[in-house]
């Protein structure tokens, strides 16, 4: 299974009224460390031809982090594709080291010129369990 790891850094417009990375940022993150990743281990000519649509998320909250503090952020991909969805796993982790967010979403291939929702090929599934 390929890792793939990034730091975000909490920044003022981050931040929510109570002090802390607001939700919807660590699903921003989320998409952003998994577009990283795809473009880390996909051909420009696959990049062109797909896109990825989530389908869910599922987020699992133990923590967080404050204005000026950065995560440590890693996804990966445990299993090959069913059909058309792939599920991401996604690991949090503040300045300490302890994870304080963990997440798993299933995404989508879409084939751009046809518009369509299709099969993941098997030979990109395995650029994302064989690293």
């Amino acid at each position: 299974m390929s890792r793939f790891t990034l730091t975000f850094d909490a920044l003022p417009e981050h931040i929510d009224r109570m002090g802390h990375v607001n939700n919807a940022v660590w699903v921003q993150w989320m998409e952003a460390l998994a577009t990283a990743h795809w473009e880390a281990v996909a051909a420009p000519e696959d990049q062109a031809a797909y896109a990825w649509l989530v389908v869910r998320h599922e987020i699992d909250y133990r923590g967080n982090i404050r204005e000026g503090e950065s995560a440590q952020a890693t996804t990966w991909v445990e299993a090959p594709p069913e059909g058309a969805r792939f599920e991401r796993r996604y690991e949090f982790r503040n300045p300490a080291g302890k994870v304080i967010v963990t997440a798993r979403t299933q995404w989508a291939m879409l084939d751009i010129a046809a518009g369509r929702i299709m099969r993941v090929p098997p030979e990109l599934a395995d650029r994302f369990l064989s690293r």
